[in-house]
């Protein structure tokens, strides 16, 4: 295999050599100025250096930009898997717990004209900060057994390393994976003081601001990349009261 690849490359130069003498040669036959073509061949050979700083650099920036995006190509399978198994349902249960959730669902009702200035649109609103969370303790069981079955999967999650490449992302699962642990520490919700559940309340926040901003990034990027799983994605859209996966006539 080294031998071929090695041969290969013999030939590919003496191709390329070759050619490079037959044109000095044409060159020469019509002006027949060797001089000139001697002066040519030293300007162009001073100058290689140059060339070849260039090239690298270009093909360096190639690499690494096809690099880049070969790694969030693989992120956004992780992501996908993330709120296939997980953020949606989480979405969902946190979102009924945001004060003037209708404005929120209603911005976020997405359909399949949305351009790239409805999401950033969205994306400014949420940057804004306007969700309060006012937590139901009477959902906090149920809260906390759904995080808890989900233990593992966040470990595994947090294990994979090319999620390093996703700060943004690795704060969600941080900040999830602290909400369960909160949630866990706590054998029962009855008789919890006020000041512990404005606690709680600023556990889900951060979990929710991290959670809907992923969620709408990552509909973008289904939008934008696979509008086939956008569709669907659509129609389960978790801030609906009730989502369908079935397909109507218009």
């Amino acid at each position: 295999m080294f031998k071929k690849l090695f041969m290969n490359k013999v030939w590919t130069v003496s191709i390329l050599f070759s050619i490079s003498l037959a044109l000095y040669g044409i060159d020469f036959s019509i002006f027949g100025n060797l001089r000139e073509i001697s002066n040519s061949f030293l300007g162009n050979l001073a100058f290689l250096p140059v060339y070849i700083i260039v090239v690298t650099l270009l093909f360096e920036r190639v690499l690494r930009e096809r690099e880049r995006q070969s790694v969030m190509r693989k992120l956004n399978m992780v992501i996908g898997v993330f709120f296939s198994e997980f953020g949606n349902r989480l979405l969902k249960e946190l979102s009924g717990q945001v004060v003037g959730s209708v404005e929120l669902k209603n911005r976020l009702l997405m359909n399949g004209s949305w351009k790239k200035r409805d999401f950033d649109l969205v994306i400014e609103y949420l940057r804004q900060g306007n969700q309060r969370i006012s937590i139901d303790r009477a959902v906090l069981p149920c809260l906390k057994q759904f995080m808890a079955g989900k233990r593992n999967f966040l470990l595994s999650l947090l294990e994979n390393q090319n999620l390093l490449e996703h700060e943004n992302f690795t704060d969600l699962l941080w900040a999830a994976f602290h909400l369960t642990e909160e949630l866990e520490a706590r054998k029962s919700f009855d008789g919890i003081p006020p000041s512990d559940i404005e606690h709680i309340n600023g556990d889900i926040r951060r979990v929710f601001g991290h959670l809907i901003r992923e969620w709408v990034l990552y509909m973008q990027h289904l939008k934008e990349d696979y509008p086939y799983l956008f569709s669907l994605a659509v129609r389960l859209n978790p801030m609906i009261d009730s989502p369908d996966p079935v397909v109507y006539e218009n």
